[in-house]
């Protein structure tokens, strides 16, 4: 419900429409990281929750072995760690300033137990086997060293200036596997990103990114025009119309990826961005849906982000 005295318009907002889709489908999780995003200093009672509430529901998913599991990515389920989980929550941590310290400390054990001999991260261990998971995201017994998974973590870890023994090799790869890419698709594309934004050679960093954005423009990674979709390949073993954005590579205006597109693609990207929320409040996920818990966790962590790429561009969603 809109406050007293707000605009008449305010409860149709798209953070009204998206809250009332939060606590009606939302696990605690994203219910608090929603209200620590949206709500904080608004006055409602139970509004924006501290950055204190968002690591003690984050903490329901811990593991023994210093990750992070029970689904916290929805499409790998059961109790065991994973480092797409321990990307997550490093992601959660970073959206509310605590990535850092002990509970930061442990992850990084965590992440040097599971890394391929090259020192970097499998997108899932083999631990997987026996609980249910996306058919996408295969699980082998001696799986290969991923960007995927390997360059998000690692750039969001240096950007926080977290240091650890581990980050030295996993860098070392993270620049090998950008600096080789030539044929790609948009998922390693965005996990490339990741890395050169948190990278701490900025010089190196931003020619990687030159060449990678040449890279997203000629093999048509990105589509520029929303009005013109069939225009754009889907990538092979994408979802149909599991397209990419100016938005989904730039997340914020300080990315990298920002100087790859005109003012006026990021216009219309956005612009897009904003007509994609759906009638219940929520914005929808893209890839390939295959159960339905998977997909009703995953759209709250979608809006929620969504939510949070318009206002860094100054898009009014309040």
């Amino acid at each position: 419900m809109a406050e007293t005295g707000a605009s008449p318009h305010a409860a149709h907002s798209p953070v009204a429409r998206a809250e009332h889709f939060v606590w009606l489908t939302a696990r605690v999780l994203e219910q608090r990281r929603f209200a620590y995003h949206f709500l904080t200093g608004t006055g409602r009672a139970g509004a924006g929750p501290s950055a204190d509430a968002v690591e003690t529901a984050l903490a329901a998913y811990d593991t023994e072995d210093g990750g992070y599991g029970y689904a916290l990515e929805p499409d790998l389920r059961g109790p065991v760690s994973q480092p797409l989980h321990a990307g997550h929550a490093l992601r959660v941590l970073d959206s509310i300033r605590r990535c850092g310290g002990q509970r930061v400390e442990r992850v990084c054990r965590y992440l040097t137990s599971v890394s391929t001999s090259d020192g970097a991260l499998p997108a899932i261990h083999p631990s997987q086997r026996g609980y249910p998971s996306a058919p996408f995201v295969p699980v082998l017994d001696d799986p290969p060293s991923e960007l995927l998974a390997t360059g998000p973590v690692v750039g969001l870890l240096h950007r926080n200036e977290v240091w650890h023994a581990w980050l030295f090799r996993a860098t070392d790869f993270c620049w090998a596997a950008v600096e080789s890419l030539e044929k790609s698709h948009p998922y390693e594309i965005e996990a490339a990103v990741a890395f050169l934004d948190g990278a701490p050679d900025r010089p190196r960093a931003e020619a990687a990114a030159d060449r990678l954005g040449r890279i997203a423009r000629e093999q048509n990674l990105v589509a520029l025009d929303p009005e013109r979709l069939d225009a754009y390949p889907v990538a092979p073993g994408y979802a149909p119309g599991e397209h990419h954005f100016p938005h989904d590579y730039a997340k914020a205006p300080e990315s990298l990826a920002r100087a790859w597109f005109t003012d006026e693609e990021m216009a219309l990207s956005l612009d897009f961005l904003e007509r994609e929320q759906q009638e219940d409040g929520g914005w929808p996920i893209r890839w390939r849906q295959w159960a339905q818990a998977s997909t009703l966790e995953a759209r709250p962590i979608v809006t929620i982000e969504a939510l949070r790429t318009l206002r860094a561009y100054g898009r009014s969603i309040a």
